[in-house]
């Protein structure tokens, strides 16, 4: 691999929340080796003209499904395990140009892994796309937000959901997941607005349960991301020892309060709100989720203001695959409308989001560290919609775009 020089105009380094002037990046082998006013240029170097542009860490998306298609997902699951593999590439490659460079995949509904595949295949080289960490099936109880049999005729039994029902089966799941390969456990604690017959205000699993589900990912150092929504589901697993709570619909002040003292990340999913709330609007929410979405709505939105009024981390995601991938740069713009400052919008996307994912490798723009940087023209700490115009994209030390006066 060749070696690199950045010229950047301006430089958010992922922590910091001033923008650094006129600094050069040097890139070698993949790593950021210095950073400074000015670098040294190896007679090999390819130099990048930046200077007009504010460089940034690679955005890191916690949350997707590149092989969901919320739209058709009762067909679409039906689909051969290649076809979303494949289908995914496309996706992630498409997501890698709008400037992410890292994502954590939660969940493929498919009885076999498309999803660590296709990781594997982009960590050897064999295919280009964005970072994958990912989860490669939901564990829920029969009936819950993972538990998709309600889209079918009772009689089908498609092996599609990760089913647990007891704390020997919830034990036996996460021995699984970890058996397959799977970087983090993802279960669910409470329903969800697009599955069918479960309710986000309903905690699906008993103490007990969600217990013997976080001890076992503990035992295996996994960590374990949450589906949840109630108020109480979301402090079960908190209790439990969840590393993230994902969505927290309904959480309240005490949950969010609850989840900065333990240190538990939250992942509010805020833009996944704004697409709901206009297909509300259009008249296309799926059936099984108007009632369900009609009655929470506007707690869901209160929720929201509490997470970013509060203390507790939080963490860039979208539940991109639920609605297009293409919308989900509009997440920092529903972050901040919401109620967070554009600096820990961004610090949401870079470095917490890494230190969430235990990579500090990633997130920041400083020596040692993964070569993952955007750049856009604009300053998204003025305006945080500049984040939308990313055209520079380098990945692992590769130029994957470039602004076209470059």
């Amino acid at each position: 691999m060749t070696a690199s020089v950045l010229k950047c105009g301006k430089l958010f380094d992922g922590e910091s929340g001033e923008l650094l002037e006129n600094r050069e990046i040097l890139v070698e082998d993949g790593l950021i080796t210095d950073i400074g006013p000015t670098v040294d240029h190896p007679a090999d170097a390819e130099v990048v003209d930046l200077s007009d542009r504010t460089v940034l860490p690679g955005f890191i998306d916690t949350h997707v499904h590149l092989t969901m298609d919320a739209s058709n997902l009762p067909m679409q699951t039906l689909g051969s395990t290649a076809t979303k593999a494949l289908t995914g590439l496309s996706i992630a490659q498409g997501y890698l140009e709008s400037g992410f460079t890292t994502v954590r995949d939660l969940g493929a509904m498919d009885p076999e892994t498309p999803t660590l595949d296709l990781r594997n295949a982009i960590d050897s080289d064999l295919v280009t796309g964005p970072r994958i960490l990912a989860a490669a099936h939901i564990i829920s109880p029969t009936g819950g937000h993972g538990d998709i049999g309600g889209f079918y005729p009772t009689r089908w039994d498609i092996p599609v959901s990760a089913k647990a029902d007891d704390r020997a089966e919830i034990r036996a799941a996460v021995r699984r997941e970890h058996a397959i390969g799977s970087d983090w456990i993802k279960t669910v604690n409470a329903g969800g607005y697009f599955s069918p017959g479960d309710d986000p205000a309903v905690c699906t699993w008993f103490d007990d349960e969600m217990e013997a589900l976080c001890a076992t990912a503990a035992q295996l150092g996994m960590p374990v991301a949450v589906h949840t929504g109630a108020a109480d589901a979301c402090k079960q697993a908190i209790r439990a020892g969840v590393r993230s709570l994902e969505h927290a619909y309904l959480i309240d002040e005490e949950g969010v309060a609850m989840a900065a003292e333990a240190g538990v990340f939250i992942v509010p999913t805020m833009q996944m709100t704004q697409e709901d709330l206009q297909q509300l609007k259009d008249g296309t929410l799926p059936d099984q989720a108007v009632w369900k979405f009609s009655r929470d709505s506007e707690q869901i939105l209160a929720s929201q203001r509490l997470v970013a009024s509060g203390e507790a981390e939080v963490v860039f995601g979208t539940d991109c695959g639920m609605f297009p991938f293409d919308h989900g740069v509009k997440e920092f713009i529903a972050l901040v409308d919401a109620g967070l400052s554009p600096l820990r919008a961004l610090k949401a996307a870079t470095s917490t989001a890494a230190r969430m994912l235990q990579r500090e490798d990633l997130g920041r723009l400083r020596t040692g560290a993964c070569a993952d940087i955007v750049a856009m023209p604009g300053n998204p700490l003025a305006d945080i919609s500049a984040t939308g115009q990313v055209d520079f994209v380098m990945s692992r030390g590769r130029i994957i775009r470039r602004p076209a006066h470059a």
